[in-house]
C-alpha cells in the first residue's frame, strides 16, 4: 500500500467521521468544554498542572520534575520532529466556526495534544496506578478529542497522536 493510498483513506475516513460528528459541534455546553479542554491542553499546560498538584500532594517533587522533563522531550520529538515529516493540511484554518483557540504553528499530524495526552496516561498510571487511571484516561480522552471538536485536526491526527505519545512514554517507563 502506498504512502499516497494510506492518505487517501484516512482522508475517506476523516470526511466520513466528521460529518457524523458535526451536529455535537453545535451544542453550546460541550462547545465550552471542548474548547476548555482545547486551551488547558496548549503547551500541556494541563500535564504539567497535574503533575506538579499530584506531586505537591504526594511530596514526590522528583516526579514533578521528571515528568515535565519529559513531557517536553515528547513534545520536541512530536511537534517539530514527525510533524515536519508529513505536513498535513489542518481540516480549518482557525478552528470551528464560533470556537476560538489558539492557531497552530505545525503541521496537522500527528495532533500534538493527542500525542502528550497518551504520553500522560502512561506516565501518570505508571506513577500512581489503581483508580486514578481511569481519571488520567477521562482527562485525555476530553484533550485529544477537543482537538477534533473544535476541528483543528482531522479524526485520524488524534488518533495517531495518541498512539504515538503512548508509545513515546512507554519506551521513557524506564526512567521513572
Amino acid at each position: 500500500m502506498s504512502l499516497s493510498s494510506v492518505s487517501q483513506a484516512a482522508d475517506r475516513l476523516d470526511s466520513r467521521v466528521d460529518a457524523w460528528y458535526g451536529p455535537a459541534r453545535r451544542n453550546a455546553f460541550l462547545n465550552s468544554i471542548m474548547v476548555a479542554a482545547s486551551t488547558l491542553g496548549d503547551w500541556s499546560l494541563i500535564w504539567h498542572l497535574t503533575g506538579a498538584t499530584r506531586g505537591l500532594l504526594t511530596r514526590e517533587f522528583r516526579e514533578i520534575f521528571l515528568l515535565s522533563i519529559l513531557l517536553g522531550v515528547e513534545s520536541l520529538i512530536v511537534n517539530q520532529g514527525i510533524k515536519r515529516l508529513f505536513r498535513r493540511q489542518r481540516p480549518t484554518e482557525h478552528g470551528a466556526e464560533g470556537l476560538t483557540v489558539r492557531k497552530p504553528r505545525t503541521s496537522s499530524f500527528p495532533s500534538g495534544h493527542a500525542s502528550a495526552a497518551g504520553f500522560a496516561v502512561v506516565m501518570l498510571s505508571a506513577m500512581t496506578g489503581g483508580w486514578w487511571m481511569l481519571l488520567w484516561i477521562f482527562i485525555a480522552t476530553t484533550v485529544a478529542t477537543s482537538r477534533f471538536h473544535v476541528r483543528i485536526h482531522h479524526a485520524t491526527d488524534v488518533v495517531a497522536g495518541a498512539f504515538v505519545g503512548a508509545a513515546l512514554a512507554t519506551a521513557l517507563l524506564p526512567l521513572l
